[in-house]
């Protein structure tokens, strides 16, 4: 299966690279998408030239051997003999410059050549991977917030399989905070926590001694129902009652519609609408129909002699 590798722009200008035919350059290229988290493929020719020339029948298996001898030459790939005297070959530097994300384990045998234990996948400790450092902990006031710069090697190869390296480390130091993220807590100043449903003391916006908050409220609610109901229903009806009692809506008022709505089951979005029915129920005194005033058909029997 082939593979997202990384092909560095410096790859272009790399001399290795530049002493082998474009068609040696192409398969190289090939070759990085086709080999295994190791750098690893069959030495196969037939093999290589299905898998990345199958779409350009006029470059088969002989041209491919060419590309592989010369490659091979240029120290880019190297070919070796694994068990059953079957051929494999590697990519010379493919640990150095391809960073693989959990890389999977090699079903190929490792080249007794390069690795440093022959048919064993070589660890992370047997790859040379440069990386930055990290620093030591050191106690505050003794350079704690300085970062080391990683080290770089002088000598290692300024090319990733024909490939340039990259000139900075991917990783930069964390500079310190100037200040605190969060502010100190002042005792003066009371709790951090305010309750939500209740109005801030003092000023015009000042509560009556008899005000009620919506948490209070929903305690109430809660407390009346036979089974506590969910919370993303509780978290909307409080809701509600916040917006209600910022308008100033009476607590007795809110508690006859709380009632009628735990009665009826109804969503948390009507809340407002049973408090206006509550706030404007028709008392008895007013609960007569008015009926519009229309002249009466017999005039002679509803006025008699009056007109």
């Amino acid at each position: 299966m082939a593979r997202i590798r990384t092909i560095k722009p410096e790859a272009f200008v790399s001399e290795s690279l530049a002493g082998v035919s474009l068609t040696a350059e192409r398969t190289f290229f090939g070759l990085l998408t086709q080999a295994d988290d190791q750098g690893r493929h069959r030495d196969h020719a037939a093999i290589i030239a299905g898998q990345l020339w199958v779409l350009r029948p006029n470059h088969g298996p002989e041209d491919v051997e060419k590309d592989l001898a010369q490659l091979a030459d240029a120290e880019l790939i190297c070919r070796y003999k694994g068990p059953g005297d079957k051929n494999y070959l590697h990519v010379v530097t493919w640990h150095e410059h391809q960073k693989i994300n959990r890389p999977s384990k090699s079903r190929l045998p490792a080249c007794p050549r390069h690795d440093t234990q022959a048919g064993v996948t070589p660890s992370a400790a047997d790859v040379d991977i440069t990386e930055p450092s990290l620093p030591p902990h050191r106690a505050l006031g003794e350079g704690a917030r300085k970062t080391r710069e990683p080290a770089v090697n002088p000598d290692a190869d300024d090319e990733i399989a024909g490939q340039g390296g990259f000139t900075e480390s991917s990783m930069r130091a964390h500079g310190g905070l100037p200040e605190p993220s969060v502010k100190p807590h002042r005792p003066d100043l009371g709790p951090r926590i305010m309750d939500l449903g209740s109005t801030p003391s003092g000023g015009a916006s000042a509560p009556a001694p008899d005000t009620v908050s919506a948490k209070q409220l929903l305690a109430e609610y809660v407390a009346a129902c036979k089974h506590r109901p969910p919370d993303a229903f509780l978290n909307h009806l409080g809701g509600q009652l916040r917006k209600l009692l910022d308008e100033d809506i009476a607590p007795t008022h809110l508690r006859a519609a709380l009632e009628r709505h735990r009665a009826k089951g109804l969503s948390p979005s009507v809340l407002p609408s049973l408090v206006h029915e509550v706030m404007n129920a028709a008392s008895p005194a007013t609960s007569a129909v008015h009926r519009a005033w229309t002249n009466p058909s017999d005039i002679v029997a509803a006025y008699g002699d009056d007109l």
